[in-house]
C-alpha cells in the first residue's frame, strides 16, 4: 500500500481504481488471503474503493546442464527439456505491482 500511495501522490491522483499484482506460487503469498487483507489495508487510503486483481505467474527454471528455460511445478523444479534436477529458479517467486489505474481530477 505504501508503494501504491507513493505512485498515486507522484501522479497527482485523487484515487486508485484498480491494482494489478503478479504473484508467483513460490512467493509465499496466498492470493485469496491477500484479497481479504486488502479490504482492511485499503481503508482510509487513496485506494479505499480500488479493485485488487491478482495474476498468478508460472514457475520458470533454467537448466544448468542443457541451458533450456521451461515451466516447472512448485514442488518439482525439473528441466522441461532434459528432465535434469539441476535447475535455477528464474520466475515464480515474485510479488510484483504490475499496474495501477488512477483517477485524477483533471481527467473527469
Amino acid at each position: 500500500m505504501r508503494q501504491v500511495d507513493e505512485i498515486a501522490t507522484r501522479e497527482a491522483a485523487e484515487r486508485v481504481t484498480r491494482i494489478i499484482l503478479q504473484i508467483g506460487p513460490l512467493s509465499g503469498v496466498v492470493p485469496e488471503l491477500l484479497q481479504q487483507a486488502f479490504t482492511i489495508a485499503r481503508t482510509g487510503t487513496v485506494a479505499e474503493t480500488a479493485e485488487l486483481v491478482t495474476q498468478t505467474q508460472p514457475v520458470r527454471v533454467r537448466c544448468t546442464i542443457c541451458g533450456a528455460e521451461s515451466d516447472a511445478t512448485p514442488n518439482r523444479l525439473l528441466c522441461g527439456a532434459c528432465g535434469d534436477y539441476r535447475t535455477q529458479l528464474i520466475g515464480g517467486d515474485e510479488l510484483l505491482l504490475a499496474s495501477l489505474e488512477l483517477e485524477r481530477a483533471d481527467s473527469k
